[in-house]
């Protein structure tokens, strides 16, 4: 029974190396993307600003940003979520 347990918890539906969407929302504010940046670029190298998409709200006070990373591994997606949630000037990551 123990090794099913396990399983399941290191089994992942996602199949690395793959793009992998990440949606980081916050206030709109004077530095929000290139915060959001430094902190991707840290957990995927070879990510491209130009490729960060960035959708204001209905009455501009926050800002969402999309961010596709080239996914290596569970770890690596579980330390970018972390990081990007500890960060002081994110609301909300998805």
């Amino acid at each position: 029974m123990r090794d099913l347990t396990e399983s399941k918890l290191t089994h992942s539906l996602i199949e690395y190396p793959c793009e992998f969407p990440i949606k980081i929302f916050g206030l709109q504010q004077a530095g929000f993307a290139q915060a959001v940046l430094e902190v991707v670029t840290k957990h995927d190298p070879g990510f491209l600003a130009a490729t960060m998409e960035m959708r204001a709200s209905k009455n501009a006070r926050y800002i969402s940003l999309t961010c596709t990373v080239q996914a290596t591994s569970r770890e690596q997606l579980d330390a970018l979520y972390q990081e990007l949630c500890d960060h002081p000037s994110i609301v909300m990551v998805l």
